[in-house]
């Protein structure tokens, strides 16, 4: 592998890791948004010699378990599917709290054309309700 090619292409063709989806392969939508040892990077942007060594996430790497992956289907985060990895990638890199103001700066770098984003936001924020605690009020209650 030549230390030069696109950590996008290396992922999708020498991985076949096809999860991770090409946009605009200029950085400017979001949709190949991976985790560089926890942070959201553009994969058609980085050269794959650059991650040697970092730890590299995919949304192959989140083996369908991950709360906001079903929260995206069910709240309807996800429309076409194509900018939909991207953005949960970018979305995990928010910590498991962020609010509204920083969700959207957060995913600012991300472009949907199908939802409008009202629902990948929904879906976010559904997510933070379902991982936090339940209160003791609410454990109490339950039989």
């Amino acid at each position: 592998m030549h230390p030069l090619k696109r950590l996008l292409d290396v992922l999708r063709e020498d991985c076949g890791l096809t999860g991770t989806k090409e946009g605009c392969g200029e950085g400017e939508c979001g949709a190949c948004t991976v985790l560089v040892d926890g942070q959201a990077v553009n994969s058609c942007l980085v050269p794959a010699g650059q991650v040697s060594g970092a730890k590299v996430v995919t949304i192959e790497g989140l083996k369908g378990r991950h709360p906001l992956q079903r929260a995206f289907a069910e709240f309807g985060g996800a429309q076409c599917g194509i900018c939909t990895p991207g953005m949960i990638m970018a979305a995990i890199a928010l910590g498991p709290r962020p609010t509204l103001a920083e969700v959207r700066t957060g995913l600012a770098g991300n472009i949907c054309r199908c939802t409008g984003y009202e629902g990948i936001y929904r879906a976010i924020k559904k997510t933070e309700t379902r991982s936090q605690p339940a209160s003791p009020k609410a454990r109490r209650g339950r039989t």
